[in-house]
């Protein structure tokens, strides 16, 4: 991963919620699946390599090479290192907008 500081910041911000999560319901149960959600959460976010799946799709089965990191890395500036990709979106947001709310009904009940 690339920047450490963002990987860090999200697990103290994760422990925080745990904390208020386990103040709020006093159930140890709740407070692990809040862990183990957050962790696939930022697991699914932050620590996958996005310079290799930002490339063409039929490259994927190859590790990327020096010279494609290095017109990746060329090619970003400011925020034009986030690039915005309809369909990543879309799944991204499905898939944790279901989890959000299965978790927030078993952390509520």
């Amino acid at each position: 991963m690339a920047n450490d500081a963002a990987l860090r910041s999200a697990i103290v911000w994760l422990s925080v919620i745990i904390v208020l999560v386990g103040v709020s319901t006093l159930s140890l149960k709740k407070m692990m699946i809040t862990y183990v959600f957050g962790m696939v959460g930022i697991s699914g976010i932050l620590l996958p390599d996005w310079d290799f799946f930002d490339r063409d799709f039929s490259r994927w089965c190859y590790p990327v090479t020096a010279d494609e990191r290095a017109a990746l890395q060329a090619r970003r500036s400011g925020f034009k290192r986030y690039r915005i990709y309809p369909m990543r979106v879309t799944i991204y947001a499905t898939i944790y907008s279901i989890g959000l709310y299965k978790w927030w009904i078993f952390v509520s009940s």
